[in-house]
């Protein structure tokens, strides 16, 4: 229809209604259809923090969780002496083959020019290096050759400066897209509800024009599509604050507490590995200044850390599940310093061997405090993650049909509205 014929259209009531009629359509059809798309779009999001990003954040952490935790068992087992006790050596060997299975998994779900794909490609050249120093540090220790610290020390550096930050930095970016995923689920649908407002508006004055010339109170077509509208805007707008405050539950009571406690576990794996250090290097590594031993200054850093995220983890957990393993590993990580103390001043006194008891002894040992903090620390975890997919699948689940109602409803209310504009048009033929 040219502008002409539009104009004088519009100069007979018939024309008029034609043209109301039209619009009323376009507006209900341009609503359902935007809804459907942003919705869509949200609902893809929450899809991606329950399936994708969440868990590979998750695995992540556990990457970085099993390499400390495969140099801890290393340590422990060199200081064990020659025979390295069954159970550390299996505990070593499940750590690397979990981080393996781990890498190769991030790597299939993970585009390799990414920066994830580029850690991940670091950590799969570096991590067999590592394995290589440790089996010769076992090698040489097995023999009672000296030589063998020195690998194991070789190791732990590889470990420190190459293994462990690209680790973190993997953790990083993959929390990182989480954070982008949840954000993108948040986001208000602000065209949608702008557009339901309008067409509701345009709905509104078509009825109160339609009485004001008719004198009549209602057109049925006009009422249904304004029913129709009406429960668009108010699913769009109750699903999808339903869902934001899941989501957002989801991430301040699931996974800020997981982040905080993933961090912990690294920074007590992080202690206990210096801490063995300390007995097998006796002295051997320096701080850059020249003054104290390396691994008890990186021990105390590392407890220092520890620390300070166990009350960060405390003042998150919102309830008694949450809070009660963080308090357990509070009283444990105390206990351990107390001991690890009297293990420093027993071997400052010359006695390593009842240093090394106290130090991996199977009873009043700082291995045994370490070994409560790690266990109270992964039972906070798991109710953490409780805490997160719950409140992450509520959230998607808010948005669940809302797209493909919106779309199903909108055409529903732009049939009823032409039908409404219709019947009065029928009165002129």
């Amino acid at each position: 229809m040219t502008a002409g014929r539009v104009r004088a259209a519009a100069t007979t009531e018939p024309g008029r209604l034609q043209i109301i009629g039209a619009v009323l359509a376009l507006l209900v059809v341009a609503f359902g259809a935007v809804t459907a798309f942003e919705v869509a779009d949200r609902e893809s999001a929450a899809s991606d923090v329950v399936g994708r990003s969440q868990p590979l954040s998750a695995d992540a952490a556990a990457v970085y969780r099993s390499l400390a935790d495969a140099d801890t068992a290393a340590a422990s087992g060199f200081l064990a002496g020659a025979q390295e006790p069954k159970d550390v050596h299996d505990q070593y060997e499940r750590d690397i083959k979990e981080a393996s299975r781990l890498l190769v998994k991030a790597a299939a779900n993970t585009d390799s020019a990414t920066r994830s794909g580029q850690e991940i490609a670091t950590l799969n050249v570096e991590l067999p290096r590592y394995t290589g120093l440790i089996e010769r540090a076992r090698a040489n220790n097995r023999q009672g050759l000296p030589l063998g610290g020195a690998y194991l020390r070789y190791a732990n550096q590889k470990m420190s400066n190459v293994l462990l930050p690209a680790a973190e930095r993997l953790y990083t970016a993959e929390t990182g897209r989480l954070g982008e995923d949840n954000e993108s689920a948040r986001t208000w649908p602000f065209l949608s509800l702008g557009l339901g407002v309008v067409a509701l508006a345009g709905l509104f004055w078509a009825q109160r024009r339609n009485y004001r010339r008719t004198n009549r109170v209602f057109n049925h077509g006009l009422l249904v599509a304004t029913a129709a509208s009406t429960v668009i805007l108010l699913w769009l707008a109750v699903g999808h604050t339903v869902a934001r405050s899941q989501l957002h539950a989801a991430d301040v009571n699931g996974q800020q507490s997981l982040d905080v406690l993933n961090h912990a576990r690294i920074d007590s794996l992080k202690a206990r590995a210096n801490e063995n250090l300390t007995l097998v290097a006796r002295g051997a590594v320096l701080t850059p200044d020249g003054k104290n031993d390396k691994y008890e200054s990186d021990y105390t850093t590392d407890m220092k850390a520890l620390r300070e995220a166990l009350g960060n983890a405390g003042g998150l957990a919102e309830d008694d599940r949450g809070k009660s393993p963080v308090e357990a590993a509070v009283t444990a990580a105390t206990e351990w310093q107390q001991r690890h103390r009297a293990a420093r001043t027993t071997d400052d006194n010359g006695d390593y061997e009842g240093a090394l008891e106290q130090i991996i002894g199977p009873k009043e040992s700082t291995g045994r405090s370490f070994q409560q903090v790690d266990d109270a620390l992964a039972k906070a975890l798991a109710h953490e993650q409780d805490q997160f997919t719950r409140a992450a699948e509520d959230g998607r689940g808010a948005l669940w049909g809302l797209s493909a109602g919106a779309a199903a409803l909108a055409v529903l209310g732009a049939a009823a509205a032409i039908v409404g504009i219709n019947r009065r048009l029928s009165e002129y033929r």
